[in-house]
């Protein structure tokens, strides 16, 4: 039998054994709440996603068994579930990120067409001359816009494809690196919407939640050795597990999608006037207009005193998916401007990448939903956050120095399980602030392990939004992303439960930072001589 229609008939079953486990729990339980059915519906959604490589299907079939869970036995209610606690609330929750998908696609297709993106490709073939420089500078670029994971994972993307094009690099490993220097370095940055948004939660621990981040980044081993990782990847050339094929049909066929489906861009003739400061520009006013537009929000210019005129309280208390809308708005319409006025294109060459920038936009925004869509059902109807909150309270207390090694694996496993970073540090850190007392070390240290496991779990879910982002940057198939990338996350990921495990003793960030880099060397090095004694 083809082993293509194997995998179809084996995820078939998957899915109708998992509907049918739903229908007869539901009918036969009155109560799924907070029980470990809550995580069913989302492990449902990324098995079939691993068997079938097809991220669609999973997904909705991940919501239907969730709805289903939850119905009590009516099949009017799980309809209801499905579409109006699913589908709807996804689209209404996350409307100002959709906003601000559609208007920087606009905005990348503008700067395309405007000859920006050509001009900096020349720039850097110039100055980038190897593939280990291609891939480190798509690192740094990555380091440098640290405002917001989707304003990086896009914006990177579109600036660095025709580079790492140029050097041959796999669709995949840039998938990669877009990843991991998106949610890792929003995780380390103070001046950023993750860093927002964990100060809103930090509360009850006597200071203010924008210094508990803070003093909690040394500690946060996963983001910190998953750069250092990077680096030691790419200058060691040391690619393992599904990835290493992907660098080779790269390098050697000239193939940098290793799957007969291809992503390609909405392709526009570039303005041949176009130079660098096209591209270089606009990304600049974005970041600026971006943090104007997010401490304007939270307050930076208005009455109350808490939050007028203070920079750090305001960025903790904005709402990102407010602020980056109201700040792609302004962008847009300032780039509108540029273009025309610069003589690249007139307006009805402007008016015509509105459209396309949508079009762009469409698979990251319909698979965005169906995710929300999914998390919000495991979340609110079948009580993730409560099962998971329990297990935690019940079981984690005597533990004492272990701790952080057990809330980095749930914080992993949680948000590997619901797709969210946000959702899963919004879970726990009311827990970790209970747990410990301000003078204790371990506080900084359990906050570290829940932030670090958040992005951990995030950046290895296929179903996570971060995740999702990188592969419509790189415009790289998803599934194939997920799969490359998946053997990188759990290196680091073992490495840095190792460093939570020694931190709870030895309460010093930089022995243990030290030991997972010495980890991190040890692993690559003994994967180079495997990969050279197999030839």
């Amino acid at each position: 039998m083809d082993k293509k229609k194997l995998k179809n008939i084996i995820a078939l079953i998957v899915a109708a054994a998992s509907i049918v486990t739903a229908i007869i729990v539901s009918i036969g339980n009155d109560n799924t709440f907070a029980t470990f059915w809550a995580l069913f519906p989302p492990v449902v959604a990324i098995v079939l996603a691993l068997i079938t490589k097809e991220v669609y299907s999973s997904l909705f079939t991940g919501i239907v068994v969730g709805g289903i869970f939850a119905c009590g036995g009516s099949f009017t209610t799980a309809v209801d579930h499905i579409v109006s606690d699913g589908f709807i609330s996804a689209v209404s929750g996350q409307s100002g990120i959709f906003i601000f998908l559609v208007i920087l696609g606009i905005v990348v297709a503008l700067v395309n067409k405007s000859g920006g993106s050509a001009a900096f490709g020349r720039w850097a073939s110039t100055h980038i001359k190897t593939r280990v420089g291609a891939q480190l500078a798509t690192m740094a670029l990555g380091v440098l816009i640290f405002i917001d994971d989707y304003f990086n994972c896009l914006t990177v993307g579109s600036v660095m494809l025709p580079v790492c094009d140029a050097h041959k690099v796999s669709r995949s490993k840039l998938a990669y690196i877009i990843d991991a220097t998106a949610a890792p370095i929003c995780m380390i940055a103070p001046i950023s919407s993750w860093a927002a948004a964990v100060s809103s939660y930090a509360d009850g621990t006597g200071m203010s939640g924008i210094e508990l981040f803070v003093r909690a980044i040394p500690y946060n081993f996963y983001s910190l050795l998953t750069l250092f990782f990077i680096i030691m990847l790419v200058a060691m050339k040391a690619d393992y597990g599904p990835m290493l094929k992907h660098e080779r049909n790269a390098t050697e066929k000239g193939d940098l999608f290793s799957s007969e489906e291809r992503v390609e861009a909405v392709s526009d003739t570039p303005n041949p006037k176009g130079k660098v400061i096209d591209l270089i520009l606009p990304v600049i006013v974005l970041i600026a207009v971006s943090v104007f537009a997010l401490i304007y929000v939270g307050g930076f210019f208005g009455d109350d005193p808490a939050y007028a005129g203070n920079f750090i309280e305001a960025f903790a208390n904005t709402d990102a998916t407010v602020g980056l809308a109201w700040g792609a708005v302004i962008v847009l319409v300032l780039l509108i401007g540029y273009v025309i006025c610069r003589g690249l294109m007139t307006f009805k060459d402007a008016m015509e990448c509105i459209p396309k920038g949508f079009f762009a936009m469409v698979p990251a925004i319909l698979i965005l939903t169906m995710a929300t869509s999914l998390k919000n059902i495991s979340n609110d109807l079948l009580g993730s956050k409560e099962f998971v909150e329990a297990l935690m309270v019940n079981n984690a207390g005597s533990l004492d120095k272990f701790l952080p090694a057990v809330i980095f694996i749930v914080a992993t496993l949680l948000a590997f399980a619901t797709g969210t970073s946000w959702g899963t540090f919004g879970i726990l850190i009311p827990i970790v602030c209970s747990m410990f007392d301000v003078s204790n070390p371990l506080l900084f240290i359990g906050m570290s392990a829940c932030l670090a496991g958040a992005v951990c779990g995030d950046h290895c879910s296929p179903i996570s939004d971060t995740t999702i982002m990188s592969s419509a940057g790189a415009q790289c198939l998803h599934v194939n992303h997920v799969a490359t990338q998946l053997p990188y996350a759990i290196t680091v990921a073992v490495i840095s439960f190792v460093c939570f495990l020694i931190a709870g003793f030895v309460q010093n960030a930089v022995i243990c930072l030290v030991i997972g880099a010495g980890l991190i060397v040890g692993t690559l090095c003994l994967v180079k001589f495997c990969l050279n004694k197999s030839k």
